[in-house]
């Protein structure tokens, strides 16, 4: 007489595997491969940020302060992914069979960076000023800027909606529930 029996707790996760690609993966690659490109040319890094007037190119001299605000930055962005990589990779490993803990410390994790995605957003186009929705003449990274920024947001958002994972609120409760075979 065999009996189906739902998934264990433990083979649940609140870290999937396409989450975990998302944000222990491609977001480090990302932001390494930023902080290598703004350490490898800092000014073609400045220059490329937004849109230049045809009548008033970047400046060729290029102003210590403003060469270390780059690198700093760069490197900002590189230690948060490189933060992302280290913590969702420790909570798949040592909190897999608490998928209840797993989700709270994910979600300490990624809702900062979800306000970060938004606030990022909103400041780029604000700094833009009147050019913010001038599409045609964006800048290259400018627009890999926003769609990168999008092609992490949306992930993060759908982790916080509960897709495709484990979310302790709606599924742990069905584990809660005793098995028939143990009543």
């Amino acid at each position: 007489m065999s009996q189906s029996t739902p998934a264990t707790t433990s083979s649940l996760s609140a870290i999937p595997n396409f989450y975990y690609f998302c944000f222990a993966a491609y977001e480090p690659f990302l932001t390494t491969i930023g902080f290598l490109g703004a350490l490898a040319d800092p000014k073609a890094a400045h220059d490329a940020q937004a849109p230049w007037p045809v009548d008033n190119p970047p400046p060729t001299i290029f102003p210590l302060a403003t060469h270390v605000t780059i690198l700093q930055l760069a490197h900002v962005c590189a230690l948060l992914g490189i933060v992302n990589l280290f913590v969702l990779t420790a909570a798949r490993q040592h909190l897999g069979s608490h998928p209840a803990l797993q989700e709270k410390i994910v979600f300490s994790l990624l809702t900062p960076l979800l306000v970060g995605d938004f606030a990022h957003l909103y400041v780029t186009l604000w700094a833009l000023g009147d050019q913010k929705w001038d599409f045609a003449n964006w800048s290259p990274m400018l627009w890999t800027t926003v769609i990168l920024g999008f092609s992490l947001m949306i992930p993060r958002m759908a982790w916080h909606l509960g897709i495709g994972r484990y979310v302790d609120r709606r599924d742990g409760n069905f584990r809660k529930a005793p098995l028939a075979s143990e009543k």
